[in-house]
């Protein structure tokens, strides 16, 4: 069977557009194909900045042949008393294109139905084909859509060459004016082309020996990676690597030739990060480390062409280079100049935060107090020390004075950083810069959290401050909108408190923030702000409890019973996964399960109020009996093992707990008419699911 090839030739494309353009290539056509019947044996997509391709092997010439059973109306409705065709038969078979005579009936278990059998597929592939590369390349999604010339069709980057070709033959459709052809393009240097494909099968040879072009974006980053890394161990170094940028640089390229650049050794007093940050930014180039750890006065940049002349071009990139590490270290002179933070401080008052949330200035105090107020209010259980809450106050204090440096003006990507390292030098000590350089930390799902406890702490006041001053504006995120990063922030605080075992009341923390911005003008009042900020904190932190491997139902069930305490959410869900694998866990979800159900129905009724406190003297079975004398049994132990955080202990405790939970429900009637007895066995329940309620909620749980 022949193989297919479409071929969409662009403008350039953005880089960061042609991963997703691949995979939405992928699967549009593998589920375009299916639809239409069409079998095949394998399906790549590639891209270069200029051309987004689908290849698929040993495609069907045919569609597949299927024949099914068309039902109708019934027979009675079909044919009148005498025997004769009624118009709903008539309609029925003029909608599927056939004879009367071709109806048969059909038994059913309603009754009898006429039907038809109907017979699709067998289509040649090509017409399929045209029309589902018309519907990929319209509906193809981007994050951004351009026009060009007239007409609505819009696409990322305007069209210039369709190739479709299916063996040797032309599939032939059209889209914005342009018709299909056999006709591609090469590099614009080396093979602009054009150049007649004769056969699918030969495409990438045809890209590779024609156009000159390596059309597989893997493929160049191998390229770019073999060539990098030889040319850096020419110089004794080692290419520093970073994944985004390569997946960039691949995408800028479809004739990857790297190249090896110097600058002068003097530059390298300026701090590695902005240097790197140079390079990488402005010149999507990548820094090489020597031996000992320090950067080299290199750096590897990819050129999208083989020069006639290397040693001209890579002179224009060092110099274009050497006029951003001037520039940066001009920032980094000036910066040290101003001998301390006093200035910086002053300047944060003049800045804007946020529409009613002050300036600059007023949030660094909010960080402070609240970095004292985590201070004083956590503990840690993961063997580190809390440093002294001085040390945490002046970190979130400075942590926005480089907002106003020089440097942080030119390379935004730098905030934290450069406060970090302008602290060392103005000689404060090295926690309270580690926590200025870690306020930002993590950036995302796989950032790494603050590697030091200061950092840890002023990065959940940065952001608990962020949160609740939006919240309370109404900021709220909405689909994919987060314009203020507030998605980012609540996981950040649920990640760095599990992951650094940092244990402090969020609620507490969100109703401080709130606290210290004062008296303002608010578009959401203050209850009704906390209580959707709580609930979009609990809807972060189950995604990050899922996405740790934790099944949707007990993360929920761990979350419902109370997510104050991070950590300790965490802790209940190892245990209560834990507990999930014994044999016993359904027969005793389902215990407790029962119990919860019933007191949760009578708390949802207003005229029938229980709080869990029972009365000895009214027991008169000896079910019941049984079960309080475990209840109180078991109280104390409980209360010990959850104050040291046993929670596996604790389920343990169930185990033993659930035959007398089982016996009460077979021997006792809850619900009995006596008013009083009703009450009492109620609360007997109350009690017993009020300590289970801190574990899970049972309720939630199915099995």
């Amino acid at each position: 069977m022949p193989a297919f090839v479409l071929e969409i030739g662009t403008e350039e494309i953005p880089a960061r557009f042609l991963a997703l353009a691949e995979k939405e290539m992928a699967a549009r056509f593998v589920a375009a194909a299916t639809e239409s019947g069409l079998t095949f044996a394998g399906l790549e997509t590639c891209s270069t900045p200029r051309r987004l391709t689908v290849y698929v092997s040993e495609i069907s010439e045919f569609s597949t042949v299927r024949e099914e059973v068309v039902t109708g109306p019934s027979g009675k409705a079909a044919y009148d008393v005498g025997g004769r065709p009624t118009r709903a038969l008539e309609g029925f078979a003029k909608t599927h294109g056939a004879h009367l005579e071709d109806v048969f009936i059909v038994e059913t278990e309603k009754g009898a139905y006429v039907a038809l059998r109907k017979v699709s597929g067998g289509m040649d592939a090509g017409p399929l084909l045209a029309e589902i590369c018309r519907r990929i390349i319209n509906a193809l999604p981007f994050p951004k859509r351009m026009r060009w010339g007239s007409g609505e069709f819009s696409f990322a980057r305007p069209v210039r060459w369709l190739l479709a070709l299916y063996g040797t033959e032309i599939v032939p459709f059209t889209v914005h004016n342009l018709s299909s052809d056999r006709l591609s393009y090469g590099h614009r240097v080396h093979g602009p082309g054009p150049f007649a494909l004769d056969n699918a099968e030969g495409y990438f040879s045809l890209m590779r020996n024609r156009c000159d072009i390596i059309v597989k974006s893997e493929d160049r980053g191998r390229i770019v990676k073999s060539v990098g890394d030889a040319l850096a161990a020419e110089k004794n170094g080692v290419v520093l690597w970073k994944e985004s940028l390569l997946e960039e640089v691949q995408g800028l390229c479809e004739h990857p030739n790297p190249i090896l650049g110097f600058f002068n050794q003097t530059y390298l007093d300026v701090p590695r990060e902005v240097l790197l940050t140079s390079m990488e930014k402005h010149q999507k180039s990548f820094g090489i480390e020597g031996e000992n750890g320090r950067l080299l006065p290199y750096f590897l940049t990819v050129l999208n062409f083989s020069p006639r002349n290397s040693d001209l071009v890579k002179k224009g990139w060092e110099r274009v280079l050497r006029a951003r590490l001037e520039d940066a270290r001009f920032f980094w002179k000036t910066d040290l100049a101003r001998e301390g933070f006093d200035f910086w401080l002053t300047a944060l008052d003049s800045v804007v935060f946020l529409a009613n949330l002050g300036n600059m200035g007023e949030r660094a105090r909010r960080i402070e107090s609240l970095c004292a107020y985590l201070g004083e209010h956590m503990r840690c259980n993961s063997g580190e020390t809390l440093p002294p809450c001085a040390d945490v106050m002046r970190a979130g204090f400075l942590a926005k004075a480089d907002l106003v440096s020089e440097m942080v003006k030119e390379f935004d990507s730098l905030q934290g950083i450069m406060g970090g390292i302008y602290a060392e030098r103005f000689g404060e000590k090295a926690e309270v810069a580690a926590g200025i350089a870690e306020q930002y930390l993590p950036a995302g799902p796989d950032s790494p959290v603050p590697s030091t406890i200061c950092g840890a702490i002023v990065s959940i006041a940065e952001k608990a401050d962020v949160l609740v001053g939006c919240f309370a504006l109404g900021l709220i995120p909405t689909g994919t909108a987060d314009p203020f990063a507030l998605r980012r922030a609540a996981l950040g605080i649920a990640r760095t408190a599990a992951e650094k075992g940092l244990r402090f009341s969020v609620s507490g923390l969100f109703a401080e923030a709130f606290r210290l911005y004062g008296e303002r003008e608010w578009k959401v009042p203050p209850d009704q702000s906390l209580a959707r900020l709580m609930e979009f904190f609990d809807l972060r932190l189950k995604n990050f409890l899922i996405a740790e491997g934790n099944s949707t139902l007990t993360a929920e069930a761990v979350i419902m019973a109370g997510a104050d305490d991070v950590w300790a959410v965490r802790e209940r869900l190892a245990a209560l996964a834990a507990f999930s694998r014994s044999d016993d866990y359904a027969a005793g979800v389902l215990t407790f399960k029962r119990a919860a159900n019933i007191i949760n129905k009578i708390d949802n009724d207003r005229d029938l109020s229980i709080d869990g406190a029972y009365d000895a003297d009214l027991l008169q079975e000896e079910a019941e009996k049984a079960l309080v004398g475990e209840l109180e049994r078991i109280a104390p132990l409980f209360d010990g093992l959850w104050t040291g955080d046993r929670y596996l202990d604790i389920f343990a405790l169930l185990r033993e707990l659930r035959p007398s939970v089982d016996a009460f429900f077979e021997q006792v009637m809850v619900m009995c008419e006596d008013a009083v007895l009703r009450r009492n066995r109620l609360n007997i329940l109350k009690h017993l699911v009020s300590r289970l309620g801190r574990l899970a909620d049972f309720s939630s749980l199915q099995m």
